[in-house]
């Protein structure tokens, strides 16, 4: 297998020895139609955008919704959630944890069985119950009710984004990826847009309508729109190259040829040939897969500033419904530099982990400076620069690794994205615990963590963009 074609005797075990073109041929492990393949015709740019329309608007609005369900917590909070149920600054952390602890254990296994499914059943699905389960959140008596229901909504949702890794990797070329990834990456940042304007709306306007406080509608109507997409969705969303029966039979034929161009020895992406266990070893022996998880948990642990933008704002000196407003600028600014960021990106396929570096240094030196300036404003324009770094950050690491690994199996592929992404979200345990109350206004134990998480990523990528060059994947 070309991408672990470094890492010989792990390799060996697995029967994944690089061979020559003309063996490939005469054992069938390279497509006879290669020779025929022309890149770039326009019969491969309709397919392409053909792709991009069943794929991206579909993804890009249900990870829209996903993000609103997972972070409307934070709005719920300064909207009187915590008072309502009698919450103090370590339970609301405690309500934040309990989500990951069920999404980063469900992240590896829930890729391993869409690996052998389809994702437009799969991901639908699990949308559909997550939505019906964050309605149910608006009925909470309790703070322990709530626990109950966050802990479901990680295990439900632990699907959804290691699913999306996996098969948007399967369908577009490595220098199609952080484009692609960037669009992915928006759905989140526009969500904390929509969701502030949204969470602002629904707050004061449906306060006290039948009974029911304003924070129980946000998770009564986000959820219910959830589980609308999803329906929607199922009819929509592509399933791998191999077996989507929404392309023609041509098509599909195509698609595969496109990224067989791309590799020495390819698997079918619907029958992969190594179980769980060898796939697993095979993922996971790698040292690459640790040098990314390193790099992406200090990026998502930094991020975990996301949760705590409206109390961040809030702390400025805006009431709690402005301070909803006040957080859409930090989106918005976001979005720009991550879809900037995502076009050059696939441009400049070898500098990404320069990029990586050079964000998560803007990011640092925004966090070191929060610690010592605290007047409100200038604490303001530095959280908007610094959200902007982290999230560009994010797309970009994601189609990182994503191309790095785009030789593997799909088996391999699928392990290896998810536990990528479930150790990154690993850090989302203990950032929850970075901003507690009592550290109002200035937060510095917050910002102090992350100015080192930042310095962490910068290690981590320039160092992956270095070793890359030296010990690069063989083809």
């Amino acid at each position: 297998m070309a991408t672990f074609a470094a890492d010989k005797d792990n390799m060996s075990e697995h029967r994944e020895e690089r061979i020559s073109d003309a063996e490939a041929h005469k054992h069938g492990n390279v497509d006879p139609a290669l020779d025929d393949y022309v890149p770039g015709t326009d019969e491969e740019k309709a397919l392409v955008r053909k792709i991009d329309l069943f794929l991206l608007p579909t993804i890009w609005l249900m990870y829209l919704l996903s993000y609103m369900d997972r972070t409307n917590i934070g709005n719920a909070k300064i909207a009187g959630m915590t008072d309502d149920l009698g919450m103090d600054s370590n339970m609301y952390s405690v309500t934040l944890v309990v989500f990951f602890i069920g999404y980063v254990l469900c992240e590896v296994p829930s890729n391993m069985l869409l690996a052998r499914t389809r994702p437009s059943v799969f991901l639908p699905a699990i949308m559909f119950v997550w939505g019906l389960v964050t309605v149910g959140m608006a009925w909470v008596p309790t703070y322990h009710g709530l626990i109950g229901f966050r802990v479901v909504v990680g295990v439900l949702e632990a699907g959804f984004a290691p699913g999306v890794l996996l098969l948007l990797s399967s369908w577009y070329k490595k220098s199609e990826q952080s484009k692609r990834f960037a669009v992915y990456i928006s759905a989140a940042i526009l969500s904390g847009a929509f969701g502030g304007l949204l969470a602002g709306a629904i707050t004061s306007g449906l306060d006290g309508v039948h009974g029911l406080a304003g924070w129980r509608w946000l998770f009564i109507i986000e959820g219910a729109a959830t589980s609308g997409w999803s329906i929607i969705a199922s009819f929509i969303l592509l399933d791998f190259p191999a077996n989507s029966k929404r392309l023609t039979e041509a098509e599909r034929r195509l698609a595969i040829l496109r990224l067989k161009s791309e590799n020495t020895i390819i698997r079918s992406e619907d029958e992969p040939e190594l179980g769980h266990l060898g796939a697993l070893k095979v993922a996971l022996g790698n040292w690459r897969t640790w040098m990314f998880v390193i790099g992406y948990m200090a990026i998502v642990g930094s991020s975990t500033l996301s949760y705590f933008y409206p109390t961040l704002v809030n702390g400025l000196g805006y009431d709690s419904h402005v301070a909803q407003y006040m957080t859409i600028p930090i989106y918005i600014v976001a979005f720009v530099c991550t879809a900037i960021t995502g076009i050059f990106m696939d441009r400049y396929p070898t500098k990404r982990g320069y990029v990586l570096g050079a964000w998560m240094s803007v990011a640092m030196i925004c966090a070191v400076i929060i610690c010592a300036v605290y007047n409100f404003k200038a604490r303001y324009a530095l959280l908007i620069i610094m959200a902007s770094a982290l999230w560009a950050s994010n797309g970009l690491a994601l189609s990182y690794t994503s191309s790095t690994f785009s030789e593997a199996p799909a088996e391999v592929r699928a392990i290896l994205l998810a536990f990528v992404n479930a150790m990154g979200n690993l850090a989302q345990i203990y950032g929850a615990y970075l901003f507690p109350s009592d550290d109002q206004p200035k937060y510095l134990m917050g910002f102090g963590v992350i100015s080192g998480l930042c310095f962490t990523g910068v290690a981590a990528y320039v160092g992956l963009a270095v070793l890359l060059k030296k010990y690069p994947v063989r083809k």
